[in-house]
């Protein structure tokens, strides 16, 4: 049996970060993508969040959702301090998880 991980995701909108938009997928990569080109929930689209700030994995849909819902309860001030604890430069993660992807040239 295959391990399925979901995800609880936070993005921003760009440098300006007046925005925060909380979602929840069970791939990262194919979400992060479909809201950078534009795909995403309305409300990110409206917003122009797209840019990745913070994340966490979980092993089934009902702790991801039961997070989603507890984050989106939260005052921005919380928010604001968990997303410093993992990325206090608020990088763009989707960003950088394709760099380190990227193969490198051949020799």
């Amino acid at each position: 049996m295959r391990h399925q991980n979901y995800f609880v995701y936070i993005l921003t909108n760009g440098d300006r970060h007046t925005v925060l938009y909380i979602g929840v997928t069970n791939s990262l990569e194919r979400r992060a993508s479909e809201h950078s080109l534009g795909f995403g929930s309305a409300f990110a689209r409206q917003h122009n969040a797209h840019k990745l700030i913070y994340f966490e994995a979980y092993p089934n849909p009902t702790g991801a959702i039961a997070r989603e819902k507890q984050l989106k309860r939260w005052r921005r001030a919380k928010k604001e301090a968990l997303i410093a604890k993992r990325n206090p430069e608020w990088r763009d993660l989707f960003t950088e998880m394709y760099a380190s992807t990227t193969p490198s040239p051949p020799r």
